[in-house]
């Protein structure tokens, strides 16, 4: 298999409540529970196939403050053995949902991942195994999860959710996700069935280094 890599693209507060104390003149104080922990969601998504590609799967995240604690990703029905990049999308501006085939802007037959911002947003998160998870790393393909017979089971707590230039701050980020606007997109299909990943489909959009296969959305889910 044939590898593709680059390197591109309210704090908890405390509620003092006095409370007097009849009879003695004596008070007390009592300290009602962090309103972090409101601050903290479970949300879960059906990831259903984009371009035809078969896969499909679900994600659960955990979601404090500005914090991913946790999230799952399995999937299934991928290009096997590949990897395959895997990101939160979000964006003021954008419907926040799944893009449809109508989007097909050039009418290729395929939808590219650049058409299909206006539905799921830019990148906000990368979801990948190791190192920065910033858009930074949304392209850096290495260290994404590769699909064992087309399946992947992907798991990592601890993820800081950071400031993107043109989208919002961290906490406006966090604040959206929360409120069921993130949407999951996983990319990579084998269009032609040849085991890997080639030019069969044009270069991508992002990248003419990269073929189209690479980088093309393959399955999505909104979080909520």
């Amino acid at each position: 298999m044939k590898r593709y890599s680059m390197g591109i693209f309210g704090a908890s507060m405390a509620t003092l409540i006095a409370v007097a104390a009849l009879g003695s003149g004596a008070a007390q104080a009592q300290t009602a529970q962090p309103t972090g922990a409101d601050k903290t969601v479970t949300l879960s998504a059906n990831l259903t196939e984009l371009n035809g590609s078969g896969a499909s799967g679900t994600a659960t995240a955990v979601v404090r403050n500005q914090k991913i604690k946790h999230i799952e990703v399995q999937a299934s029905g991928l290009t096997p053995d590949a990897p395959h990049a895997q990101h939160i999308h979000y964006g003021e501006q954008a419907l926040n949902e799944c893009p449809t085939p109508a989007l097909d802007s050039n009418s290729d037959g395929r939808l590219n991942t650049v058409e299909g911002i206006p539905a799921y947003g830019p990148v906000v998160v990368s979801l990948n195994t190791t190192g920065d998870t910033t858009p930074t790393s949304f392209l850096d393909i290495t260290r994404f999860p590769v699909s064992e017979g087309g399946s992947y089971s992907y798991s990592r707590d601890d993820i800081h959710i950071a400031k993107v230039e043109g989208t919002g701050t961290a906490k406006e980020i966090a604040d959206a996700i929360r409120a069921g606007e993130g949407v999951v997109v996983i990319h990579g299909i084998d269009y032609n069935g040849n085991g890997t990943y080639d030019f069969s489909a044009g270069a991508s959009e992002l990248n003419p280094n990269l073929p189209a296969e690479a980088t093309d959305p393959a399955a999505c889910g909104l979080l909520h």
